[in-house]
């Protein structure tokens, strides 16, 4: 893994935002860090000093400014400039180093023609649907929940409602009515703003009977707009009134209440693949710092930039990507089918709207390099100068793929974090090389750690990815969870004061970082702790295994306990002894004797979440008797029949030796 794919150029410093912020440190705090390490250490060790240098050289608009930085650096309950009233929309739609002509929006997909909005006509449209919104009623502290996907009217509907104080939330319109409304019944919103359909690639997905239940299913709904997204010319549900109605032309100015710090902005959602989803609520101006930091720091975009993410609505890619106009960035939004009319559509899309900084998944770059893929040959991506990797860890091979088929001319940043503080925490930095199969570092202000299975911090080994200090944008709470008893039990109860994610983490000497998966996905073979991330990248490396999900399920006496490794073969091929033999000697030479599984079973599909993550927790509950109704909220995956093989293994395995899942 010392492999070193991309070096920064000599003058980073003289081209980079990270730079431009050095400088001024130096200018106007006294500091002056000799490296990247030093600055992290200094931001995690001074949070007082760091965040509040966030606020100042980023210009956060405030309406009143804080008495404090941080109250208390406890965690939780650590409350966050105290007194500061702000409004995220406000900042978002300042639009630094944009002219009213510069373009904010550029937005495409597979159901209409392409779109692009100035920031002018950005601010104009988020002026008219906020006067809406207002005269159904909506204010400080209601609910909008959007239906819709990466469209500029959810865009302008979340910017919209963040103008007035109001809560927004959002599930893409691929969920299942039962995962929505498991997820808006616990917030109980006002308004529902939902598109009719959509077009996936050219198959036209009708959403209609989905929407009336989802509003037969929420009592607390007063209005509800639709958005004429698959057929323009339709008319609205009976009861509903149309987004044209609801945007229309008004003289009543775009005004922004201000909020304290932390009034909620957006509840996302955990992935509810076993139980209800965890509804949780992100502040204004958490939200705010951490997206500055991120989006110019470390992805180093600005003015000029355009930045697209490939992301759904349901996912926090999105309020991620949509925040890049606070730091001058137009965003790129698409909605559709990334693999259609083939696996190129996306890199020919960056070509098209002159992309600067492309995110993506690293299922989807693994994807391309299975294809064979060679994307610098269908695209010009010259104007590329950050690929963002995130979803899952992205393996050496990937690395090397990237920079041998896409190009060697910019930084390749596998990011890693999550819904729960919507940003990474680990990343990549304009200032450091990239390694092979390394995440570059630990974001600033995120003091990540690894800790051993006794609690102490450890380098250069396996270890519990904990932050043991605040950052801005942890949540505000749960909703729904007014003594914060869900919320502690869902980070803090491991190790006292200290978050603990629920990955597994290697932070080496120099700081790089290696995520290996979910530390509740485990392999424990002999009290030996596997991640899962280096398995999948074996296996999948082989030209006949298309995808596959590894479990280990314990023994109660103690012993080793059974690795089971489920794959999916390519078009036409069946799994047989040679191939059983072939996956276990490359896993036994590649990673260790302990890596060999003890039964290798062929199925159709690996079941996957709407933002395309392995179920194995899910897998492993129905492997040990869990009806498969408990183990996963069928309505939160991109595949709800792919578990209906492991039940029938399941049921196979307790009346036969041979079981073979379907």
């Amino acid at each position: 893994m010392d492999d070193v794919l991309w070096t920064p150029p000599a003058d980073v410093r003289e081209r980079s935002r990270i730079g431009d912020y050095l400088r001024w440190l130096g200018e106007h705090r006294g500091l002056d860090f000799p490296d990247y390490d030093a600055l992290w250490r200094w931001s995690v060790t001074d949070l007082d000093a760091f965040w509040r240098s966030v606020w100042d050289w980023f210009g956060v608009v405030a309406h009143t400014p804080p008495t404090a930085t941080l109250t208390d650096p406890a965690m939780p309950g650590t409350r966050w400039f105290p007194g500061a009233t702000l409004n995220y929309a406000e900042n978002v739609l300042r639009m630094p180093g944009l002219g009213d002509d510069d373009p904010a929006v550029i937005a495409h997909g597979q159901t209409r023609a392409p779109e692009t909005l100035t920031a002018a006509e950005l601010r104009e449209r988020v002026r008219r649907v906020a006067a809406g919104l207002r005269r159904l009623g909506v204010g400080p502290g209601d609910r909008v929940a959007a239906y819709a996907p990466n469209i500029p009217e959810t865009y302008v509907l979340l910017l919209a409602t963040a103008s007035l104080g109001a809560i927004f939330s959002s599930c893409a319109p691929e969920f299942g009515t039962r995962s929505v409304t498991d997820r808006w019944r616990q917030i109980e919103p006002k308004v529902l703003v939902a598109v009719d359909g959509y077009r996936y690639g050219d198959k036209p997905v009708d959403r209609r009977g989905e929407v009336a239940a989802i509003r037969a299913a929420l009592p607390s709904l007063e209005h509800t707009v639709c958005i004429p997204y698959l057929d323009p010319a339709g008319a609205p549900p009976e009861g509903a009134i149309a987004w044209a109605e609801l945007a229309a032309e008004t003289d009543e100015p775009l005004a922004f209440t201000a909020v304290p710090f932390d009034h909620p902005l957006y509840v996302l959602y955990s992935s509810g693949t076993t139980g209800l989803p965890k509804p949780i609520v992100h502040g204004h101006g958490g939200i705010l710092l951490e997206h500055l930091k991120m989006l110019a720091l470390h992805h180093d975009l600005g003015p000029g930039d355009r930045f697209f993410w490939f992301t759904t609505t349901g996912w926090m890619m999105w309020n991620f990507l949509v925040s890049g106009p606070a730091v001058g960035a137009a965003i790129v939004l698409f909605d559709g089918n990334p693999g259609h009319p083939d696996l190129g559509a996306l890199w020919r899309l960056a070509e098209e709207t002159g992309t600067t900084y492309l995110g993506t998944s690293a299922p989807f770059l693994l994807a391309c390099r299975k294809a064979g893929l060679v994307p610098r040959e269908i695209a010009d991506l010259s104007a590329l100068r950050g690929l963002g990797s995130t979803g899952a860890p992205l393996p050496a091979e990937g690395f090397t793929w990237v920079y041998e088929n896409v190009g060697d001319h910019f930084q390749l940043q596998s990011l890693s974090g999550g819904t729960d503080v919507c940003t990474g925490f680990v990343g990549g930095v304009p200032l450091l090389p990239v390694y092979a199969g390394e995440i570059a570092c630990r974001a600033l202000g995120a003091r990540v750690e690894a800790r051993s299975a006794d609690g102490t911090p450890v380098v250069g080994e396996l270890g519990e990815l904990v932050i043991t200090a605040p950052m801005p944008s942890m949540p505000v709470g749960f909703w729904n969870d007014p003594d914060g008893v869900r919320y502690r039990e869902a980070y803090f109860e491991v190790y006292p004061g200290v978050w603990r994610h629920g990955d597994w983490i290697t932070v080496n000497s120099r700081g790089g970082c290696l995520i290996t998966g979910r530390s509740d996905a485990t392999l424990n073979r002999g009290g030996v702790r596997l991640g899962t991330a280096e398995f999948y990248s074996v296996v999948e490396g082989l030209d006949e295994v298309v995808d596959s999900v590894v479990v280990h399920l314990e023994d109660a006496e103690g012993g080793a306990g059974e690795l089971l490794l489920f794959v999916v073969l390519g078009e036409g091929l069946e799994l047989d002894d040679a191939l059983r033999a072939k996956i276990c000697r490359e896993l036994r030479s590649a990673l260790s004797p302990r890596h060999v599984p003890d039964e290798i079973h062929q199925v159709r599909a690996v079941p996957r979440t709407l933002s395309a993550k392995k179920l194995e927790v899910p897998v492993k509950k129905i492997l040990t008797g869990t009806p498969v109704d408990d183990a996963a909220a069928k309505g939160a995956l991109a595949n709800p029949d792919s578990l209906t093989a492991f039940a029938t293994f399941a049921q196979r395995r307790s009346h036969t030796d041979d079981p073979t899942p379907a």
